[in-house]
């Protein structure tokens, strides 16, 4: 996120106040992008693990919350609001959210928070639609910096978590593996897109021999590599446990005598 601009001429309360939103928000995106590395490397389940989680979960809605009010704010270079960052917050808000309640909530239950996050998501992913629309229309071929293509890809990645919103409603809640799954892959993306807004998005502020390294996208896309680990090994698991029994189970061939 951009600095928040402010007159010169304004009161003081608005150069406090966007002084703190800029501090919240940078302190917000810190303590998530460490909070989420550590619950990712710490065994699932384990008292650290929740504690971190926890952790990730406060920090990224501050952040994510204060990103999404003040994008519309900020201006592109081509004089636009920030509409796509506005976006990018809230549904970020919205995977943190439904990624915490699912691990939070009883397994095979759901309550009406389901059915509102559903919907939400919907109604996101329409908007997102509608901006790849204003963008394919406009003279520059964009909208706020992304062009018509980035709001589409981003509104059917929206639109995908809604279905499967809908899917988690009609069964009437999840357990297991796909419980789990869901708990794992929302929190996942959600540090994904994190991450990508500070290593890619704030490199302004990195020392200047690594802006436009490749070794900036190592970050994020290793939280992709660990999200795709980590659901690998649920999906796998009863498989290897199933190898494992039966080899326990096989008799053992009695010793011949010498």
């Amino acid at each position: 996120m951009n600095s928040l601009e402010v007159a010169a001429s304004s009161a003081w309360w608005l150069h406090a106040g966007a002084a703190l939103i800029l501090v919240l928000h940078v302190a917000g995106g810190t303590i998530a992008l460490l909070s989420g590395a550590a619950a990712l490397t710490f065994r699932k389940g384990s008292r650290r693990h929740r504690i971190a989680g926890n952790v990730f979960f406060g920090s990224m809605l501050v952040m994510g919350a204060i990103a999404a009010a003040v994008a519309p704010f900020l201006l592109s270079p081509e004089g636009e609001p920030k509409w796509f960052d506005s976006l990018a917050g809230t549904f970020t808000c919205y995977l943190v959210a439904t990624g915490w309640v699912t691990i939070r909530r009883k397994a095979g239950t759901i309550g009406q928070f389901e059915v509102a996050a559903c919907l939400f998501a919907a109604i996101l992913a329409a908007v997102a639609v509608m901006f790849g629309v204003q963008a394919a229309n406009s003279p520059t071929g964009s909208l706020g910096g992304f062009g018509a293509q980035g709001y589409y890809t981003f509104g059917g990645l929206i639109a995908l978590a809604a279905a499967l919103d809908l899917n988690v409603i009609l069964r009437g809640g999840v357990f297991g593996v796909p419980r789990l799954s869901r708990h794992l892959w929302r929190l996942c993306v959600a540090l994904f897109i994190a991450a990508g807004a500070f290593f890619f998005g704030q490199q302004r502020v990195m020392p200047e021999f690594i802006q436009g390294s490749g070794f900036l996208a190592i970050p994020p896309f290793a939280t992709l590599a660990l999200m795709v680990f980590w659901l690998l090994r649920l999906r796998l698991a009863k498989v290897f446990k199933r190898i494992a029994g039966k080899r326990a189970r096989r008799p053992r061939t009695a010793a011949r005598p010498i």
